[in-house]
């Protein structure tokens, strides 16, 4: 019996992935938790339900495309994002965020639900690192929907994290990244 690993290409338009950042310092309480979504984004993977494995999972992500969700006003959006682009993620030099994985091996946590541990490369910032993530993956006939949430430190990756009014508000290392991605099968 020949069993086809089936190909799935990411639908932005309704997934979902998000970046939560913490404040600190004197001054947190009044700070900012940024929330900030990521809007470009595009990738495919390959899975058989039947092998449970896949051979390829890819994300691309455009780093200027990341932006504030939070109920802020708009001074302080673009002040964020401003800092973000220049400072953080320095998108004019680095804009575009990779993660990569070569194979994986689903488990079968119901009749169309699995656990996916992935271990991949992630390249942000001109650097790259093995990120694991777990996702939870639900197929539904030619649609495949993952979840799934992991966490990273900037200085991981060469960032620094954000400090302002003389370090009295800054941004912590650590960022909680969720996602919510819809895919569905080409071919």
């Amino acid at each position: 019996m020949n069993v086809i690993a089936v190909q799935h290409v990411m639908d932005a338009r309704v997934s979902r992935f998000t970046v939560q950042a913490s404040a600190t310092g004197v001054l947190a309480a009044m700070g900012h938790n940024p929330m900030i979504g990521i809007r470009d984004f595009s990738g495919e993977l390959t899975f058989s339900t039947e092998t449970l494995e896949g051979n390829g999972f890819h994300i691309s992500i455009k780093s200027s495309s990341l932006e504030v969700q939070n109920d802020i006003s708009d001074k302080d959006r673009r002040e964020i994002e401003r800092l973000m682009n220049e400072q953080v993620l320095e998108t004019s030099k680095y804009p575009e965020i990779v993660y990569d994985v070569r194979t994986f091996t689903a488990t079968k946590m119901g009749d169309t639900l699995y656990s996916a541990p992935l271990n991949g490369d992630l390249t942000l910032h001109g650097v790259t690192n093995r990120q694991p993530v777990t996702a939870r993956v639900a197929v539904f006939g030619e649609m495949l929907r993952a979840s799934g949430d992991f966490t990273l430190n900037q200085t991981d990756y060469q960032i620094r994290p954000v400090s302002m009014a003389g370090g009295a508000l800054k941004l912590k290392n650590e960022l909680k990244f969720s996602f919510e991605i819809v895919a569905r099968q080409q071919g």
